[in-house]
């Protein structure tokens, strides 16, 4: 997304800038009982802000929204409107607001939004009262309209735009680089200019292109003549020397500056961060950036960010992407919604694929009220707003239409699909299309009869615990049949790139019969990733595998959880799927280490242990469950306590050592899908695992029971921050003894206060089933870990005290500096 980072003139307000502070939110009610509003009842927020999050829960409102109730909500920010801006062009642009948003600006209609996470702008001009003050009011709802949690409210930035008569237009400038050579890059820009007086302009568009250093690499400039109330578009190719290209090991960016002046005034500027990169795609060679075949190793995510519900702040999108990479992650896909400007920049800065996804439905619902009843009316506005977010974005390299839409299997929703990549196609050339198709669910309408007659059978052989297990099975049987097959061919045959989700088998099955397509596993079980990433590695045509899923979410409580014969499937007060790689704090849970071991991006081996839950009852878990387990030896049993676990390891053999003793060797490795099990009977202290290839160790891992006082630490991510709305600082508060040992089973309550330039935005653990409010100054640590996040509110220092019941308060600071008044308006 361009951004303005020229310095306006003394006196001559900013182009652009943020609009996220300064706003009231209060429930939205009926015009009658409106006369009995209490202003008090107006709370002050600064956006991005999720208002779900301070919403009842309750058994009443299901699994899907982990228990959330849905509910409307009305945002209000009253702002001065100078004399000047009567001859200037007065814009607001709403990246996200979740959902069937209403814009009114000084009690009147200016806008509405059905899609919650569509970048759309509404002109102020025609309401605004100059000289004086003036209010904007934005209306969101949420009610049945997700299958997990969708949050609720301003979820995305916002930003504000005055400009002259004659301007760029939203989203005006587009970048790409068709030709690359070692000598040169070919850099086609171009510019659409807005003319909005009453006269014609005879414009200069100017362009300089800088490097990551700021240095000036090329210019070029071209005339333009705009008639009176039309828009013309100018285009220039640059030529960029010995370019340095855009990759994941290396995602270098360029910035290219456009100036609209009018004789010697700059009457406009935007800055727009690009990269330089090749993409290619066959079946023979697979995916290639730069001319050099990439893997993807992907992760599906959510758009939550845990303990800030929905709120896509700049540094939580920041930080999860530097944490997904961190754990071997390539390539993210968006599921099931456009992801928001800010990641997308945080993807493009540290290297990170993306595919862009558009709707997790078309015609047909899967909730009584959710987007499918505005699909038909608002589908190309909606398509045409993701294009226009992430065309200048090197990281985007594959836009997904949909996500296991129900009108796959039909001929009906061929056509759908035809029409939508078309449209796709004509905004964008440059980067190829997709559909994560799920067989089972696109043809379920026709199978049925089939289906329930199947199940029936099941339901007498097997028991409830097991039924859902079971009926995976007849899924993919159903998924891969002939008939399934048919129905969705033509729906394959619209997109660049062939989406499977859970129908790994399809990869080899359907060559003889397609050889000409590319495929893509845009939703797998993370229990397969060993299999699943063989597969991606041995055929050219699999380009890569997207795990459900890499980052753990709110909402589909208890997904990803594991149960025993007496217990219910995820009751109230489950919240998270709990499926992730990664916890919704940011911690990597078991199953990420394997994944990076089976990539071949690990060495040390890894030891999980089952959790203690009792013995001699048999555990039960959906495809999307890893074992419960986790890495620590803290575990609070009796000596001789019968423990299970597993190391993960890529080297031929583990051996296990207690307290000095070996407790076993066990093969590992690719041919043992990377895990050897051990029983042992627990007893306190150091419990080794050594890797050995060839007869030789090459690596070990230790775990420690907890020995001695556990003390109370707090740490801060960053001890300094901007000043601004799109920063933040993570505090992680955790319990550990002398050694540095997580005390996993030591939790307890703990208090967090904020003084100084800042405010407590957050705080929560990755518990995934709980009734504690993000919202509150207090949490009940989990495995001996919380998190705490602070929002700076200016200038300054900001202090952190954390404390507990019986340990000495921890206080951690973080200085809050001054930004550029230009920075990253997004």
């Amino acid at each position: 997304m361009a951004r303005t980072t020229v310095p306006a003139a003394e006196g001559v307000t900013m182009p652009r800038s943020s609009f996220n502070s300064d706003w009231t939110i209060k429930s939205k009610v009926s015009i009658f009982t409106e006369l009995n509003d209490n202003p008090d009842d107006r709370r002050a927020v600064t956006l991005p802000h999720d208002a779900m999050l301070a919403l009842e829960r309750s058994p009443e409102y299901g699994q899907g929204s982990g228990y959330f109730a849905g509910g409307a909500v009305e945002y209000r920010k009253v702002f001065q409107a100078p004399l000047d801006w009567r001859d200037r062009r007065v814009t607001l642009q709403l990246q996200g607001v979740y959902r069937d948003a209403v814009v009114l600006v000084n009690g009147a209609f200016a806008a509405q939004r059905p899609n919650g996470y569509s970048v759309f702008s509404v002109p102020l001009d025609p309401f605004l009262h100059y000289g004086a003050e003036n209010s904007v009011v934005v209306e969101a709802r949420a009610h049945q309209d997700s299958r997990w949690y969708s949050g609720l409210g301003i979820h995305r930035d916002t930003v504000l735009s005055v400009t002259g008569l004659a301007h760029l237009a939203t989203d005006g400038v587009r970048i790409s680089t068709p030709e690359i050579d070692e000598d040169k890059a070919v850099v086609a820009i171009s510019a659409r200019i807005v003319n909005e007086d009453v006269v014609t302009r005879t414009l200069s568009v100017h362009w300089r292109i800088l490097d990551a250093l700021g240095s000036e690499v090329t210019t070029t400039s071209s005339p333009l003549t705009v008639r009176a109330g039309e828009c013309a578009v100018v285009r220039q190719r640059a030529y960029v020397p010995s370019p340095r290209l855009w990759s994941v090991a290396n995602p270098n960016l360029y910035r290219a500056v456009t100036e609209v002046w009018d004789r010697d005034e700059r009457i406009d500027d935007l800055e727009t961060s690009f990269g330089i990169r090749s993409l290619s795609l066959d079946p023979i060679d697979g995916l290639r950036i730069n001319g050099e075949v990439v893997k993807l190793r992907g992760a599906c995510i959510h758009h939550d960010n845990g303990v800030l519900g929905a709120a896509a702040i700049g540094r939580a999108e920041e930080r999860r992407i530097e944490i997904l990479k961190l754990a071997g992650f390539n390539a993210v896909r968006a599921s099931h919604n456009p992801l928001s400007i800010a990641m997308i920049e945080a993807c493009d800065r540290l290297g990170m694929l993306v595919i862009d996804e558009t709707f997790d439905m078309w015609t047909t619902a899967k909730n009584s009220f959710d987007y499918s009843l505005s699909f038909p009316e608002w589908w190309e506005r909606d398509v045409e707003s993701l294009v226009a977010k992430d065309f200048n974005h090197p990281s985007v390299i594959v836009y997904s239409i949909g996500n296991e839409v129900l009108d796959a299997g039909n001929p009906h929703g061929a056509r759908w699909g035809r029409r939508l990549v078309e449209k796709v196609r004509a905004l964008d050339p440059t980067r190829y299309t997709t559909n994560a198709v799920s067989g089972f669910v696109g043809t379920i309408t026709a199978l049925l009869p089939d289906l329930k007659k199947r199940a029936g059978e099941l339901r007498g052989k097997v028991g409830v615990n097991d039924l859902l297990g079971e009926l995976h099975h007849l899924f993919d049987e159903l998924s891969l049949s002939d008939r399934v097959t048919d129905m969705t061919e033509e729906t394959h045959s619209v997109v660049d790139v062939v989406g499977h989700n859970y129908a790994p088998s399809r990869y080899t099955g359907d060559l003889e019969r397609f050889p000409q397509r590319v495929v893509l596993g845009s939703e797998t079980l993370p229990r397969d990733i060993d299999e699943l990433w063989s597969l991606v590695i041995e055929h050219p045509h699999v380009i890569g595998d997207f795990t459900w899923t890499g980052w753990d979410y709110l909402g589909e409580a208890g997904l990803g959880s594991t149960r025993f014969d007496d217990e219910e499937f995820a009751p109230y007060p489950w919240l998270t799927a709990w499926c992730g790689d990664i916890d919704i704090t940011g911690h990597r849970r078991p199953a990420s280490y394997y994944r990076e071991i089976v990539f071949g991006l690990r060495a040390e081996p890894y030891i999980a242990v089952d959790r203690p839950r009792g013995t001699g009852r048999a555990a039960h878990g959906l495809g999307w469950a890893w074992t419960d387990s986790l890495s620590s030896w803290d575990l609070m049993l009796d000596a001789g306590a019968p423990v299970h676990l597993e190391v993960y390891s890529a080297a031929e053999e583990v051996e296990l050592i207690l307290n000095g003793r070996s407790v076993g060797t066990a093969p590992t490795g690719p041919a043992h899908r990377f895990r050897a099990a051990f029983d042992l009977p627990y007893e306190a202290g150091e419990l080794v695992a050594i890797a050995r290839s060839g007869g030789r160790e090459t690596t070990r891992t230790m775990l420690r029971s907890i020995s001695g006082p556990i003390v109370l630490r707090a740490t801060a991510d960053r001890s300094a921050i901007r000043a601004d709305d799109h920063d933040l600082a993570y505090v992680s508060i955790e319990l550990l003894d002398a050694d540095d040992t997580m005390a996993t089973s030591s939790d307890m309550t703990v208090n967090v206060t904020v003084d100084g330039s800042g405010i407590l935005q957050g705080l929560g653990s990755a518990r995934p089933d709980t009734e504690e409010s993000f919202l509150a100054a207090s949490t009940t640590t989990f495995e001996g870990r919380a998190l705490a996040i602070v929002r700076p509110t200016g200038a300054g220092e900001i202090t952190v005290t954390v404390s507990a019941p019986g340990f000495e308060d921890v206080l951690v600071t973080v200085r809050a500096h001054e930004s550029d008044p230009a920075f990253e308006v997004r």
